[in-house]
């Protein structure tokens, strides 16, 4: 079967490499098999494959953080999904044709399920729900502000936020994106700046907010941090400028803000496997509904993994680059 290696860290299309290794064989007891159907490139595999990633397993290694897969097997004690399930796997290295892991770790999703948005249900929808649900008891009504709003994760947090009648204040870098995060249900965009803390306070009425999630660091995470009410908390998901968050100690000393960190893998944990199930239970039906989407630029098949590094790496970009191993899509 072919699966993608990296045998060195760089330059993600000079590293990595599709190879012909073993079939993962049958599975165990408390084991699933299935075929990869597709998979995202996402910007932490792009890091993996740099060496930049928080994780380094021992070399030659292989990426994918998510990806959706048709089940072939399934062992004498898994009984939550059967031949024929789709599925997401909530481990790595899903890179490949086939994989075999254990039973909890495969996620069954609706059947019929847009293959292409299925593939990029794993990390994006769960990351925006769970940190509109996890750090703050929020009413209808309440406003939340997010930076990086135009990214995946942005886009689906206005989506989500917006069926709980919440509101949203959406930083970006470019004032010609309001209008399709607009068509999303945003309540209002505001171009980042020195004093996006007074823009926010125009466009909001000065509205207490006590929500803010933000994914770029340095000194993005401050501005943030000045437009929370006092005893706000903000959420650093991720780090675009690659720098640590930049707050003022007026804001932690006489305000009270809080700044904490989320990552999906630590959350999931908090939950039982049949919790973890009914959220991506529920995640998979807003899909199948048309409620969820994420735009798709161009799907190559593993063969070109090369090239589709390389295009992952270009800007302007109209969405995610997807592999299918196997040629469903």
């Amino acid at each position: 079967m072919k699966q993608v290696q990296i045998d060195r860290y760089g330059t993600p299309w000079d590293v990595a490499r599709c190879a012909d290794v073993p079939d993962v064989g049958e599975p165990a007891a408390d084991e699933v098999v299935f075929d990869v159907l597709a998979f995202p490139i996402n910007p932490a595999d792009m890091w993996f494959c740099r060496g930049s990633y928080r994780l380094k397993p021992p070399l030659p290694a292989t990426p994918g953080a998510e990806c959706v897969g048709r089940v072939v097997a399934v062992g004498s004690a898994v009984n939550h999904v059967k031949k024929g399930d789709l599925v997401i796997n909530l481990q790595r290295e899903n890179w490949a044709q086939r994989r075999k892991v254990k039973g909890d770790d495969a996620i069954p999703l609706p059947a019929g399920i847009d293959l292409r948005q299925a593939a990029m249900v794993r990390i994006n929808p769960p990351t925006a729900q769970l940190m509109l649900s996890d750090f703050v008891d929020l009413k209808p009504g309440d406003w939340v502000i997010q930076n990086v709003a135009n990214s995946a994760v942005g886009r689906l947090l206005i989506v989500l936020a917006k069926q709980r009648g919440l509101r949203t204040v959406n930083v970006v870098r470019r004032a010609d994106l309001a209008g399709e995060l607009e068509a999303l249900g945003a309540d209002s965009v505001v171009v980042d700046s020195s004093d996006l803390a007074r823009h926010v306070g125009e466009v909001t009425g000065d509205a207490k907010i006590m929500l803010g999630v933000e994914a770029i660091g340095g000194a993005a995470t401050g501005r943030l941090a000045d437009c929370l009410a006092t005893d706000g908390t903000l959420v650093h998901y991720g780090s675009m400028s690659g720098e640590d968050p930049k707050v003022t100690r007026n804001n932690f000393i006489y305000r009270g803000i809080r700044l904490t960190g989320f990552m999906l893998g630590r959350f999931l944990a908090r939950r039982s496997p049949a919790e973890i199930r009914a959220i991506y239970a529920d995640l998979g039906g807003q899909v199948m509904a048309g409620k969820l989407s994420a735009p798709v630029d161009t799907v190559y098949p593993i063969e070109n993994i090369k090239d589709a590094l390389a295009h992952a790496d270009k800007g302007g970009r109209n969405g995610k680059i997807l592999v299918s191993p196997n040629g469903a899509i």
